[in-house]
């Protein structure tokens, strides 16, 4: 056990959260690569360990160990080096959960190639945007027609990609199929090195961040990002060597990242994949009894629907530990499937441009709608209006203050694992949230006495009601406590007298009906839980709310249709 993590943690047991947090260290070393230091480390130690066990809406069952990810990753690099991919050349992926996107990624990893996850909701004209600011030399993609139909529209008004591959059984004319490309590919591939070999400050990932104001920044990792993710698998999701996590996400958002590869491989744990091509709660249901993770995390839509079906007949006696992150889980919810589940969904908390910032670890008692604790490293604070500290109560930037002097170039003196580099071509940006040896996420949060934290929103996301700052979460927690809204989401919607109301766009569970009385109904119930001046002025039904293909609730989207910023 702990063959792997002991050589970049010195210490890996600890008696308490104080322990942990005030001694917890990673070791990183400069040459240190994820693909052949961890993935190809298991495969040369134990190459029957179980890497990925996969399965899909039609129930199809599939494994393979660490010598099988290495062989198809070897494989992968040789046949990306005949297409011409090198050092430093950027190449996106929309994979899904596909098996390939494990092998190609640690390829990728292999040649010093930087990655591009992204999702396949992505339109024509997302696809030009990110292709041309990036530089992307090859696109890889699911043979879905229209993803396909995306790629050769974006490609046409001008050279923004060079090559596009083709992963399934539908090759186009004129695309690359990858699958016969790594099938016929040399078995050997040696690691290079000198210049040749990437080092650990070496550009390894990209992730395209869309705020709520103009186009998506692009957030830069190196090759030091699966280190960080070390206390994102070990101590919050608590991953156990040699049995199966499933964190539920698609492979183009950054909770990928968090909880299908990086951490989870380098604890010795097997991921556990669900490639769905829609989301219904009962496939996910079916898919976790198939594979039976002792440890689950997902984001808090997910949670949010498996309440409303019927869980009595469902084992979950194999799950020991559950997380959620994205999204902050209401309170509801949380006690919601304690009671249906007997499970205690532990809260986490962090951004693309980062690892696990905050968590209800382990050694901690939950409060329910707390996002936990500081996690160690980050030097973790909340920081007013002048950036000085927040005392109990009171509203403040999330800020990591160990984040080291930012050079606005696309690297920093911090060598902090899990700690993005900068926003790639928009050295403005970066300074402005990065200043001082301090960087600014952004996201709003309170602490209690006990130093537990609890998020309110995107600064841009508090809603500022005649003189009264209200943050959405907490209404939100307060509708979902009421039988009839499936889910919710509160933004800020213009009001000439008071500058700006509470508005709550809702998704009613089955069995119940839009009407004027249940409107007034909610809002009672709003003024009778919360302070009342928090209350939805208006609510609007929908048949489902803006999000994110990792689950996110886009508010943005809703406050623009309002007229809103």
């Amino acid at each position: 056990m702990d063959e792997i993590l002991s050589r970049y943690c010195p210490r890996i047991e600890f008696d308490s959260y104080e322990d942990f947090y005030a001694n917890y260290r990673c070791t990183v070393p400069e040459d240190f690569n994820f693909a052949y230091d961890v993935a190809d480390e298991w495969a040369r130690l134990q190459p029957d360990k179980l890497a990925l066990r996969w399965t899909n809406d039609g129930g199809d069952m599939r494994s393979w160990s660490f010598a099988d990810i290495k062989r198809l990753s070897d494989k992968a690099a040789n046949a990306l080096l005949d297409l011409g991919i090198q050092k430093g050349d950027v190449v996106m992926l929309i994979l899904k959960q596909r098996p390939q996107v494990w092998y190609i990624m640690c390829a990728l990893m292999k040649i010093g190639a930087v990655c591009i996850p992204a999702s396949y909701q992505l339109t024509a004209k997302d696809l030009e945007y990110r292709c041309a600011a990036a530089g992307v030399k090859l696109l890889i993609t699911i043979d879905d027609a229209e993803m396909l139909e995306n790629i050769r529209i974006a490609a046409a008004p001008r050279a923004v990609l060079q090559k596009t591959a083709v992963v399934g059984n539908s090759i186009p004319e004129g695309c690359i199929d990858m699958d016969a490309a790594i099938e016929k590919a040399g078995e050997k591939f040696t690691r290079p090195q000198g210049q040749a070999a990437a080092s650990c400050n070496d550009p390894m990932l990209i992730y395209f961040s869309s705020g709520t104001t103009g186009l998506p920044k692009m957030v830069l990792h190196n090759h030091t990002l699966p280190l960080g993710h070390i206390v994102t698998a070990k101590y919050w999701q608590c991953v156990e060597d040699g049995k199966i996590h499933m964190t539920q996400t698609d492979s183009g958002w950054a909770k990928f990242a968090w909880g299908k590869i990086y951490g989870q491989w380098i604890c010795g744990a097997a991921i556990g994949a669900y490639d769905t091509e829609k989301f219904t709660p009962q496939g996910m249901l079916d898919a976790i009894q198939r594979l039976r993770p002792a440890t689950f995390c997902a984001p808090a839509t997910i949670f949010r629907y498996l309440i409303k079906e019927d869980l009595s007949a469902c084992d979950f006696s194999f799950i020991k530990h559950t997380s959620v992150a994205g999204e902050p889980l209401s309170p509801e919810v949380y006690h919601q499937i304690k009671e249906k589940t007997g499970l205690e969904i532990r809260e986490g908390f962090g951004q693309s441009e980062t690892s696990v910032m905050a968590a209800t670890f382990k050694w901690l008692p939950a409060k329910p709608g707390s996002m936990g604790k500081p996690a160690p490293l980050f030097g973790l604070n909340l920081l007013d209006e002048d950036d000085q500290p927040c005392d109990d109560g009171i509203v403040g930037n999330i800020s990591i203050t160990n984040a080291g002097d930012h050079s606005f170039s696309g690297a920093t003196v911090s060598n902090t694992p899990g700690l993005f580099r900068g926003y790639l071509q928009d050295e403005e940006i970066t300074k402005g949230c990065w200043y001082g040896g301090t960087y600014r996420t952004g996201d709003m949060a309170w602490h209690d006495d006990e130093g537990y934290y609890w998020f309110v929103g995107r600064n841009d996301d508090v809603i500022k009601c005649s003189g009264y700052r209200i943050g959405p979460f907490e209404v939100e927690s307060a509708l979902m406590e009421h039988p009839s809204v499936l889910e919710c989401a509160v933004t800020a919607a213009p009001d000439p007298m008071r500058g700006q109301v509470v508005k709550a766009t809702i998704v009613l569970a089955r069995g119940f009906a839009p009407s004027d009385e249940l409107k007034r109904e909610l809002q009672n119930h709003v003024k009778r839980v919360t302070a009342p001046y928090k209350y939805p002025r208006i609510i609007e039904f929908t048949g489902e709310l803006p999000k994110t293909v990792s689950g996110k609730i886009q508010r943005n989207l809703i406050r623009k249709k309002d007229g809103g910023n």
